[in-house]
């Protein structure tokens, strides 16, 4: 009930109606807070005077409409406050519950500063829709007094109230102890003594308990509400065309005279019984309204959780990250270790070897030295030689790169860091989810002959990014799945499925992150029968077609072959040709082929073809040029040949004119056949497919 209050608060004082009228616009206003709100006009600028001085038609002339709708619903009587002359300079206001209002207009100056002011016509713009409507003479009684909600406010207010409160106490209304069933109203005891004593007129009065007089109160007959226009009538009728009750007086002398009008009582179960079917929508809105609030509410708590986890999940991915850089920090340390070892230990290896080379010459050096001080010449001479080679060889090992440093003090190392570099700016968010099964769309999944369509979509709330779908049929009979499709698109069309087959289809999508689980599967029937016609893009360049493919004849007195557009594989399958043109005794052949068959040979020339070909007298089973099992019985003009493949029991079967030529033509065949015809100019021939069995064959299949 707290949900209701709204609809029954005043949208200019914010609080409950009080003295409810209906606005022609269905809102509803206080009758004191309308005539708050209403706007004097000037009569120099009323549609009336501007009718009378036979002004142009000006941006104020929607107010002789918006007059028109206090009497019909019929115009749209919309217009702006702001198209008065006196509205420009009034700033609106809002009320409590922060619908526009419109202040009323100033008070007239007084009679000794400023001369009368002119007649004047009352305004009213409604406060929730701005609808401008102008009063006629009788002002706001024009307007129908809503007493329907005065009694939903009345008892809405009853049904709020702990304990019934005194009526006539002026501050803390007191607890009520009587009520008046004549006055209608809640005494407490001292407002009782004061204001309704036990004598006099008022001593026959009835008391009852305030409990009482609740139940009283809401048992008491509905209060029948008056015409606006002739205050003492009530309303008998309902005008179906002003949408109004009316009473018989307006029938009869006013404006609804003419208008349809029908009883009220009927009208007003009418309207109670649509109402109520239309709150039986609103209401199923309203629980699914409460569903869905449900399902917000509960993804709150799912995206705090998922939130959450998420933000775990990123720590640890980060975590990880900083993990692997100081292990590879580590790492590359340890080179530079080594490295760094590596250049001291060669730096000191040369040093040590320099250091005892140096120790050798310098001892050389002062040996040498020692042996010139000597004045012995025959001493001398005896050990010279042995001592300047000595000397030369020690100057030698030292020029051969000994005073070249072997190792650099440079790191010869230089850390590229760039690309980590980037991928650490580049490292974003990417789909850390699989993708959502999808949804197959029933209404566009079709079958036609044997091919089959399929389209599907992701769900609606799917914000995984999908890279591409494959799709999946079995085998037509209970089968294993296999993949017939794979790739972006959102529809497919599998040609070559076996007739009278049922398929059973499903599909599922996948991004970088893995494949989704599959879609619901869908069941699909091929067709019982073929629908098919010759295939010029397969055919010899001498075929001639027409008749939407389904005629064909030759340009060439060579025979030319032709193939059907539907190859079968599986199942039972006949079709006819009628013979259209036979000129000259030609030889045409009727069978079926691979779809490498030669084309420009007779069919049954090869081993790609198995066919009967017949003259105007007799007939023969032909295949890689072997004929055999010739019959009796020719074509001639308007003959029909029948063509009969079953590969359920792997044979094919030939008639002319429904009758059976020979015994079973060819046996164990198994693969892909199509429809085949050979002919030459003299023969024009005409395909019939779809049709049901021959009776000869369908009595056949029957027996045990």
């Amino acid at each position: 009930m707290e949900e209701m209050e709204e609809e029954l608060k005043c949208p200019v004082c914010g609080s409950f109606y009080r003295e409810p009228i209906i606005l022609p616009c269905s809102h509803n206003l206080c009758q004191a807070c309308a005539r708050n709100i209403l706007v004097q006009t000037p009569d120099s600028e009323s549609p009336q005077s501007r009718r009378a001085s036979g002004s142009a038609v000006s941006d104020y002339d929607y107010l002789d409409l918006d007059k028109m709708s206090l009497y019909s619903e019929a115009d749209s009587g919309y217009g702006s406050y702001g198209g008065f002359a006196s509205a420009p300079t009034t700033p609106c206001q809002k009320s409590p519950n922060g619908v526009r209002v419109f202040p009323p207009a100033a008070p007239p100056p007084p009679a000794a500063l400023a001369p009368p002011p002119p007649p004047r016509n009352a305004c009213l713009t409604c406060p929730q829709c701005h609808r401008s409507l102008v009063l006629d003479e009788r002002g706001l009684r024009g307007f129908p007094r809503n007493r329907l909600l005065e009694g939903v406010i009345d008892r809405y207010q009853q049904g709020r109230a702990a304990a019934l409160r005194c009526q006539l106490c002026e501050k803390a209304p007191k607890e009520a102890a009587v009520m008046c069933e004549q006055c209608d109203v809640f005494y407490c005891d001292p407002c009782r003594l004061r204001c309704h004593p036990p004598r006099g007129p008022l001593a026959k009065h009835r008391l009852v308990p305030p409990a009482q007089g609740r139940v009283s109160r809401r048992l008491s007959p509905r209060k029948i509400s008056t015409c606006t226009d002739h205050e003492l009538e009530n309303h008998s009728m309902y005008c179906v065309q002003c949408k109004s009750p009316v009473c018989y007086q307006c029938l009869e002398e006013g404006k609804h005279s003419s208008h349809e009008v029908k009883a009220l009582g009927a009208m007003w179960k009418l309207h109670k019984s649509q109402l109520s079917q239309a709150l039986n929508g609103l209401s199923d809105r309203a629980k699914e309204a409460k569903e869905f609030l449900v399902q917000l509410r509960n993804m709150v708590q799912q995206i705090q959780e998922n939130s959450v986890e998420f933000e775990a999940c990123l720590v640890a991915q980060c975590d990880a990250l900083i993990d692997a850089l100081n292990r590879r920090k580590a790492q590359l340390l340890s080179r530079v270790n080594k490295e760094h070892e590596h250049k001291l230990k060669v730096v000191r290896d040369q040093i040590s070897h320099c250091t005892v080379k140096l120790r050798q010459t310098t001892g050389l050096m002062e040996y040498c030295l020692e042996v010139i001080k000597e004045n012995d010449p025959s001493g001398f001479l005896q050990i010279s030689d042995a001592l300047i080679r000595r000397v030369h060889l020690t100057e030698e090992q030292w020029g051969k790169g000994t005073l070249t440093p072997r190792m650099t003090t440079d790191f010869d190392l230089n850390l590229d860091n760039a690309p980590l570099l980037q991928s650490i700016h580049q490292l974003d968010f990417v789909q850390m989810k699989v993708p959502a099964p999808p949804i197959l769309q029933l209404e566009e999944c079709c079958t036609h002959n044997n091919s089959a369509t399929l389209s599907w979509k992701q769900p609606p709330l799917s914000t995984v990014q999908v890279e591409g779908y494959i799709l999946e049929l079995d085998d037509g009979n209970g089968g294993q799945f296999r993949e017939v499709y794979v790739g972006k698109e959102t529809m497919c069309t599998v040609d070559g499925l076996h007739f009278n087959s049922t398929y059973s289809a499903r599909v599922k999508a996948f991004n970088k992150s893995g494949v989704s689980p599959y879609s619901k599967t869908l069941v699909l029937q091929t067709s019982e029968v073929a629908w098919f016609s010759f295939d010029p893009a397969s055919a010899h360049a001498d075929i001639i077609f027409s008749n939407d493919n389904l005629t064909v004849t030759c340009n060439s007195y060579d025979d030319r072959v032709v193939l059907g557009k539907t190859g079968f594989s599986k199942g039972l399958h006949y079709w006819e040709l009628s013979i259209d043109r036979y000129d000259n005794h030609p030889d045409p052949a009727f069978g079926v082929a691979r779809i490498d068959v030669l084309k420009d040979a007779m069919l049954g020339k090869d081993d790609k073809a198995w066919a009967m070909y017949v003259d105007n007298n007799r007939s023969w089973f032909m295949h890689n040029n072997s004929h055999t099992n010739r019959t009796e019985g020719g074509i001639t003009k308007g003959a029909t040949v029948g063509v009969l493949l079953d590969l359920t029991r792997r044979t094919l079967t030939f008639s002319i004119n429904e009758d059976q030529q020979g015994p079973v033509a060819f046996e164990n065949l198994e693969g892909l056949f199509f429809p085949a015809v050979s002919l030459n100019r003299n023969v024009q021939v005409t395909l019939h497919t779809g049709l049901p069995v021959p009776e000869f064959y369908a009595s056949r299949s029957a027996m045990p």
